[in-house]
């Protein structure tokens, strides 16, 4: 920095000094500009005094910028927008409070900005009471038809969950700016109206707006909860072609939605060709990774993550314990949980005890998992993570432990569809029919509907939804015969229907056509039938993947020498080879 002894500089050029400190989140030099307007006086000029309010508000020196306003006089609503600001995004409730008492005591009036940095505080707090207020208030101003603080007004609306406030709102704008449409976007993606989200977007082109980096990320995270890869892929073609690739924030969402659609090699190459990344990126990749049970693959970014110099958080370790609980690695989980996440002072929770429980499970230490669960009291272990302990039971076949633990689960909630879900299979699979009619019977008595297995196809610009046994289809009999080929082509290679799953005390043949035509069998044949190779195949199961549809898609990626991705329930199945990435434990 020039001395400031010598360069001897006046008000104007401290406001633009001051500007560049603020702007870059260089504080020290803020300070010392401070030490020097101090002693020369010149901190009486109240745009020189706003500009140092907004130096240590950007920088959240909350504390210093409001000891400058206690101490010089002449405060205005410019310092104390800089002040609320910080303080909002730094979500310190009582300390806005205070300050807008001080405004109150100084006579400042409220301008937009004001009313502006009140909705944010509102849709950070979800308080829809004091967000409606503000609104009244603003409807007397008149300020509520500044395109801005509607925005705002949106978005607040949306975080509170009155999306049909939001909508009116937006309606009643006439003059949309991409500022408006992007809020309107975010308060439907948010409260999981991702199919409106992008029905809305073709409107907003039609009305001449051009999207932003922020509304083809709002986009890309609809496509991705959507799991619609087709529009994703258009989307990603569209911000090649305007520029936006470079933005972080497009980014991120790319990683994600490819993560999501389950095509994870196009999620590492945007991830690979990212000229920027921050703790969300890599996180992304780590937990997309881990999610498609791809263990070393995101271990191998986390190594990464640590020798760029970015530092983990709380989310970050649900994806490394996650890779370690897919690999089995208990004594690496351990460390990490144990040792790395205090060294970095992240108090573990729920989801990292239960990434440690899984742990053990998947290397078959059932017991050890259960005393792990008992041994931490101060856990208040949620149903996931018991029907974690429950279903591990189900695959290392341990149905006595497996019973005590479904007793536990359904004892914590009565009306979970899952838990009854396997403790019938487990049931079944010991071919224990009074136990199968057992918990059938406690189901209807309790009202409770086992959700009918469904799995999803996107071929080109249409998505094909199956249902099990289903014959709704146009092409069904030529599926039907699709799989009874696929399943002669297997037999051969060890396929034994696998019975003992069927919840009814029938006829082993009669079984066999129970399982060839579960909805992920009927999705696969048709896109065995209209994909041609080596496309891979994706599918989207509602439900978790029975043990015979498992065994029978592992067979037919061998057979058939295609990539089978299927999302189910709980994670990815990435079948090659006769292989799944989920070794079979799932």
């Amino acid at each position: 920095m020039v001395s400031l002894d010598s360069a001897c500089p006046n008000e104007y050029i401290f406001t633009i000094v001051l500007s560049c400190c603020a702007d870059s989140g260089r504080v020290q030099e803020g300070k010392q500009c401070h030490g020097y307007l101090f002693k020369s006086g010149l901190l009486l000029h109240q745009y020189v005094k706003n500009a140092l309010v907004h130096v240590y508000s950007r920088c959240f020196h909350v504390v210093s910028a409001l000891q400058i306003l206690g101490t010089v006089p002449g405060n205005d609503v410019f310092s104390y927008n800089s002040i609320l600001s910080a303080l909002v995004e730094s979500g310190c409730r009582e300390e806005v409070e205070k300050v807008l008492n001080m405004m109150v005591d100084e006579c400042v009036s409220w301008d937009g900005v004001t009313h502006v940095n009140m909705l944010c505080l509102c849709s950070r707090f979800k308080d829809l009471q004091l967000g409606m207020q503000i609104h009244a208030q603003l409807m007397k101003t008149g300020l509520v038809f500044d395109v801005f603080v509607i925005s705002t007004l949106i978005d607040m609306y949306g975080k509170c969950c009155k999306v049909l406030n939001a909508r009116k709102h937006f309606d009643d704008v006439q003059d949309r700016n991409v500022v408006a449409w992007t809020a309107m976007l975010t308060a439907y993606l948010q409260n999981g109206y991702f199919e409106e989200t992008l029905n809305l977007f073709p409107r907003m082109e039609l009305e001449g707006t051009h999207p932003n980096e922020f509304t083809f990320a709002v986009l890309l995270n609809a496509s991705a909860n959507l799991v619609a890869l087709t529009y994703g892929d258009a989307l990603h073609g569209r911000i090649m072609k305007l520029g936006f690739k470079n933005h972080l924030i497009v980014g991120n969402a790319l990683v994600n939605m490819y993560s999501k659609s389950g095509n994870i090699d196009s999620s590492y190459s945007v991830f690979s060709n990212m000229i920027y990344k921050d703790v969300i990126t890599w996180n992304a990749m780590i937990c997309g990774y881990s999610h498609h049970g791809l263990g070393k693959q995101a271990l191998l970014v986390f190594q990464d993550m640590m020798s760029a110099g970015e530092c983990p958080n709380y989310v970050t370790f649900i994806g490394v314990l996650s890779a370690c609980a897919h690999l089995a690695l208990v004594q690496e989980g351990f460390y990490y949980f144990d040792q790395l996440m205090k060294e970095l002072n992240i108090e573990p929770g729920l989801e990292h005890y239960t990434c440690m429980v899984s742990l053990l499970c998947r290397d078959g230490q059932l017991d050890e998992a259960e005393n792990f669960m008992k041994a931490k009291t101060e856990v208040k272990w949620d149903v996931v993570a018991w029907r974690t302990l429950l279903n591990a039971c189900h695959v290392h076949r341990n149905y006595n432990l497996g019973k005590l633990i479904a007793e536990t689960v359904i004892l914590m909630d009565p009306h979970d569809v899952g838990t009854y879900t396997l403790l019938s299979n487990m049931y079944a699979k010991a071919r224990k029919w009074d136990g199968v009619v057992k918990i059938r019977k406690l189901m209807k008595e309790r009202n409770i509907k086992k959700e009918p297995g469904a799995s999803w196809l996107g071929i080109r610009n249409d998505t094909h939804v199956f249902v099990s046994e289903g014959s709704n289809h146009p092409e069904s009999t030529q599926i039907y015969e699709k799989i009874q080929e696929l399943l002669a082509m297997i037999k051969p290679l060890g396929y034994v229907p696998d019975v003992g799953a069927v919840l009814h005390d029938v006829e082993e043949e009669q079984k066999e056509g129970y399982l060839s035509y579960h909805s992920e069998k009927l999705a696969l044949a048709y896109g065995l039938m209209k994909i041609p190779p080596p496309g891979p195949i994706r599918i989207i199961k509602n439900l978790r993947m029975c043990d015979d549809c498992h065994i029978a898609v592992k067979l037919i990626s061998k057979v058939t020498n295609r990539l089978i991705v299927v999302r189910d329930a709980n994670r990815f199945h990435h079948f090659r080879d006769g292989l799944c990435t989920c070794n079979d434990h799932w």
